[in-house]
């Protein structure tokens, strides 16, 4: 019954943008901390943005910092990910959690099954 699901993943070019989404059944996922993950090919999985409930502050992968940008629809009970200048290092797939301890440093109960992005020419 509790869900995520990811949605909006596709082939970019290099320097494109993308964005894709969290969607939340089940459960409203505005009183949840939510993280977007990625796992590459060949790499391990690791975090890459978190926005906090009820403050709504965000923390970022160094790595993305200044090219995506997490952010949340109430009223669609969405969260998103917003990724520009892309490069083909950021092809993975992306997963969404969510964590009911509010805060991204408390870590996540629930995941998605993830959205592939690939960045490609």
């Amino acid at each position: 019954q509790l869900q995520l699901v990811e949605s909006g993943g596709g082939l970019v070019q290099p320097g494109g943008s993308l964005r894709i989404s969290c969607a939340a059944s089940g459960f409203t996922l505005d009183y949840y901390a939510v993280g977007w993950f990625r796992q590459a090919p060949g790499k391990e999985r690791e975090g890459v943005a978190c926005i906090n409930s009820s403050d709504g502050s965000t923390d970022y992968a160094d790595s993305v910092k200044g090219r995506f940008t997490i952010s949340r629809d109430n009223a669609k009970n969405t969260v998103y990910l917003q990724m520009s200048s892309l490069k083909p290092e950021d092809t993975a797939v992306y997963y969404c959690a969510a964590g009911g301890r509010k805060l991204c440093i408390f870590g996540m109960d629930y995941w998605g099954k993830g959205t592939l992005v690939t960045v490609s020419s």
